[in-house]
């Protein structure tokens, strides 16, 4: 099948918040919006069909989940990552980042520590802070432009009482996919210290050729203590609807945290989302292909494109994920000023690398799902003020 990732879809006007939002976040509506991490992609057809289907039927009441969306995760799971998954781990979710909020609520007490790891998704952050939890911090070492686990300090960490280990897996906004050795030295310090860990894999099928993605639940052991955060949504393109789920061997860590969503009464969800999350997961396989083919096309690009013509900024190749980590501190501009740059000169609207946290100043995150044409004018509209 062929897939057209080059033809421009309009999203003005449809309340998407990547481009409807841009006047409240960069303060103009004349940017290139190159931030929210969705795509601007039309959705796989098997997930639109799915839904003109269910459409036709005129009532959208009260939903269960039925037993073929659990199906549909264990078998997306065991062919595309080797992961055999019980149907009695899963536990269906609002959405990821509403899943690391009641994560950190149901395994940790106030006060208690979780390791995040900087410069990382900012949720993280205030999944922690929200909760009155104490925030200990990891920060991500960049070494010949690639991150790496600081892992001696990691265990110091863990040594100060952590509870818990928020692991972004591919990372966001650097785009590593940690090795399985990284993983296996993540599982050693967790065992050692009685570390309860939080893996965020949302960008798992989003890996570019020549790199093979591990799922730490995989390699976990019965007595481990791993909660994966799983969805199709980065996926393809659907994240808009809200489903999610975490993947929970412990049975009283699935007790845990299903407590906490029913107290906030988000059990139920949208038919829809059912629908679509299924779909996706179950015949999305060959669109799936062919926008990675189409992402590293750009990707690839973009790399050598600033190594030609803007050699002060540089890219720090991501092996996973739709977003490339620009390091722009060759600029020699402050974070604002390099904000500044971006949005009322070049016009670019992307995402500052403060608000990932330490790590992130000079920094800017790029998002490059859409189509191909709009990332070469906007690195061509960057060389031009530059010079």
């Amino acid at each position: 099948m062929e897939f057209d990732f080059d033809k421009p879809i309009s999203r003005e006007g449809t309340g998407a918040v990547k481009f409807d939002g841009r006047q409240h976040y960069f303060g103009t509506t004349e940017v290139t919006p190159l931030w929210v991490a969705d795509m601007d992609f039309a959705v796989p057809e098997c997930v639109t069909r799915a839904l003109q289907q269910r459409i036709q039927h005129p009532i959208f009441g009260y939903t269960l989940y039925p037993e073929s969306l659990y199906q549909s995760i264990i078998d997306w799971f065991q062919r595309h990552h080797h992961w055999k998954i019980e149907r009695e781990w899963i536990l269906m979710a609002p959405g990821v980042v509403p899943s690391l909020f009641a994560a950190v609520q149901a395994v940790t007490k106030e006060g208690e520590g979780v390791i995040v790891q900087p410069p990382v998704y900012f949720p993280f952050f205030s999944a922690v802070t929200a909760a009155n939890r104490t925030l200990i911090l990891n920060p991500l070492q960049l070494a010949q432009n690639k991150y790496t686990i600081d892992f001696e300090h990691l265990e110091n960490c863990a040594k100060q009482g952590a509870r818990l280990l928020m692991l972004c897996t591919p990372h966001n906004p650097v785009g590593r996919v940690w090795t399985e050795l990284e993983l296996q030295e993540v599982l050693r310090i967790s065992r050692k210290y009685n570390l309860t860990i939080l893996s965020d894999d949302i960008h798992a099928d989003l890996t570019y050729s020549g790199v093979s993605h591990t799922m730490l639940g995989r390699l976990a052991n019965e007595s481990d203590k791993i909660i994966t955060a799983v969805a199709p949504n980065k996926t393809f393109n659907i994240p808009g609807l809200g489903l999610s789920a975490l993947i929970i061997p412990h049975a009283d860590q699935r007790k845990a945290i299903t407590h906490v969503f029913e107290s906030l009464h988000v059990k139920n969800t949208n038919p829809l989302s059912i629908v679509a999350f299924e779909a996706a997961y179950r015949e999305g396989d060959t669109w799936l292909n062919a926008l990675m083919k189409y992402l590293e096309g750009t990707r690839d690009f973009a790399e050598n494109y600033l190594a030609q013509h803007i050699p002060k900024i540089k890219l720090i190749k991501p092996e996973a994920t739709y977003l490339l980590w620009l390091d722009c501190r060759e600029l020699g501009l402050g974070d604002l000023q390099l904000r500044d740059f971006f949005v009322k000169q070049c016009k670019i609207g992307m995402n500052p690398g403060t608000v990932f946290g330490e790590g992130g100043s000079g920094f800017m995150r790029m998002n490059i799902g859409t189509h191909r044409d709009a990332i070469k004018n906007a690195l061509s509209t960057i060389t031009q003020f530059i010079k």
